[in-house]
């Protein structure tokens, strides 16, 4: 299976695509100045404790205070607490945290009244970003995740990855790893540690370990709480960092610091891969030159096209998401109706596993697929669904079909589901209802070229439109482009766009910045 990752790096936002077999299993659209990113660590403090839920909330910052359970403290939290209580009592010198002495472990059956109390100072990490109407969840227990290793403050001993089957290499995994475990942490060896040799993983733990102690100094520096004092890698890095493995073959980025340093981190995790690290220098948008728009644009809606007329209707609610199974107008099997059903449900059954990766999906998910008779097609559409199921790297559970025709399968949600609107609002109505008239349209944009180059005086810069104004620009011996060329000059690039309704434009410089020259009133 061919594996390859691209990148679209913009202004205001960095957009991830994982392609297998150049086909989209995979969409990550991330806000530059997001900082609420699972991982993220903090000194907060405990706003309000809720002895009937067994939690408290707690002030990170955010709009919405943080969920905080009992169950989530973690067994070393008053460990935690008492070290972080040695850090800010002494303003002038870190307490070593080699030297740190465990306290008591937490009571599993315990209450929260009897561990935390209003404003007390804590330090949690976020392990669900805030998710509709709930503010961010948080953990007691803390962890730094690298692509081999994971870190854990104050944990007491090495654990492996279920997913190694291998006995010998479980052993030999965890006596190196003891080996070389500094004082007063605990590690779990992840699936990707398999075959290393001590070496790789003594380097990758020098660097986690340099992340906690980081964080000690930002806690024992901050003043105004809460405070962030450790902030997840970013979003294209963590990916790569859960994602990479062997069978990557490109990794395409159109941003050229970004490339560099992407490959700087393979070659730190995988050298011999780091050759698989690209820079896109064409003028063709990146997620048009590899069919990823058109793929998001087919993918992503309330409806989504299955094979030969059928389809799925995904709806979103605040408890769960719910899928309907439909044949649409697809031509009955001639192996009858019972054959019908389980062509189409197993196709449904492959894009849903598709889906529930690309969105993102979490939580709970109802499907209804097409009523079958047969025990023994029920039992195959389970084990498909499953197979399909075997890539996802999210924690997920599913159950057999119900009495109803229902399948339920629980996901882990750690952030909101992927929901992109692929219906275009009229970019020159702003949704009124009314334009101008369309033949004019060419006239406006060459009205904004003059004004960016004898006003603004920006010689060279790009503009994009939709492929159908492209080709009519384009269009002829004599085109308009080509007039624009000898008007204003050669810098005037013109480049069709597949994410641009059909009346929208926009205009970049020679260093990808957005030159913003619309405005609403030209509606008026």
């Amino acid at each position: 299976m061919k594996s390859e990752v691209v990148i679209d790096v913009q202004q205001e936002e960095i957009s991830i695509a994982l392609l297998e077999n150049e086909r989209l299993v995979e969409f990550q659209k991330e806000k530059r100045e997001e900082t609420f990113s699972v991982g993220n660590i903090y000194v907060a403090k405990v706003k309000k404790l809720m002895p009937g839920l067994n939690a408290s909330f707690v002030n990170v910052g955010h709009t919405r205070e943080a969920f905080l359970h009992y169950l989530d403290l973690g067994s070393q939290f008053n460990t935690h607490t008492k070290y972080l209580k040695q850090l800010r009592s002494d303003k002038k010198r870190i307490s070593p945290f080699s030297k740190a002495t465990y306290a008591p472990d937490t009571p599993k059956d315990g209450s929260i009244q009897n561990v935390l109390e209003k404003d007390q100072e804590v330090l949690v990490q976020i392990v669900k970003e805030p998710i509709s109407t709930k503010g961010p969840r948080l953990s007691g227990e803390l962890s730094f995740t690298g692509r081999l290793l994971i870190l854990l403050p104050f944990g007491t001993k090495v654990s492996v990855s279920s997913k190694i089957e291998s006995k010998s290499e479980k052993a030999r995994l965890k006596q190196l790893v003891t080996s070389i475990r500094p004082k007063n942490v605990g590690i779990i060896i992840r699936t990707a540690a398999e075959g290393k040799r001590v070496a790789e993983l003594d380097r990758e733990l020098k660097v986690l370990m340099s992340r906690w102690e980081k964080t000690i100094e930002n806690a024992h520096k901050a003043t105004n709480m809460p405070k962030l004092v450790y902030e997840e890698t970013d979003r294209i890095y963590g990916l790569l960092r859960d994602l990479f493995d062997t069978s990557f073959e490109h990794i395409h980025v159109n941003d050229k610091d970004t490339a560099e340093k992407i490959k700087d981190y393979i070659t730190l995790i995988a050298p011999e891969k780091k050759k698989i690290v690209s820079y896109y220098s064409g003028t063709e948008p990146i997620f048009d030159h590899f069919d990823i728009t058109r793929q998001i644009k087919s993918s992503f809606g309330r409806i989504t096209s299955i094979k030969k007329g059928a389809y799925l209707v995904i709806e979103h609610t605040e408890a769960l998401h719910v899928v309907d199974v439909n044949s649409g107008n697809r031509t009955q099997s001639n192996e009858g109706q019972e054959a019908n059903a389980l062509e189409v449900n197993l196709g449904a059954a492959d894009e849903l596993a598709r889906q529930l990766r690309l969105r993102d999906m979490g939580g709970i998910i109802v499907v209804d697929f097409i009523d079958m008779n047969l025990p023994e097609d029920q039992q195959a559409l389970y084990e498909r669904m499953c197979s399909n199921m075997g890539n996802d790297r999210a924690k997920h559970n599913i159950l057999p079909l119900s009495k109803f025709g229902l399948m339920q399968i629980t996901r882990q949600r750690v952030r909101p589901a992927m929901d992109i609107d692929v219906e275009e609002t009229c970019p020159t109505c702003f949704g009124k209802g009314k334009i101008k008239a369309s033949i004019l349209f060419t006239e406006q944009l060459e009205e904004k070229i003059d004004y960016i180059v004898k006003k603004m005086k920006i010689r060279n810069f790009t503009l994009y439109v939709h492929p159908y104004v492209y080709a009519y620009i384009k269009q002829g011996i004599v085109s308009i482009r080509r007039k624009w060329l000898l008007k204003f000059g050669f810098g005037v690039k013109v480049v069709p766009s597949q994410k641009l309704a059909f009346m929208q434009y926009e205009f970049y410089d020679r260093n990808k910045n957005f030159i913003d020259m619309k405005e609403e009133k030209e509606t008026k």
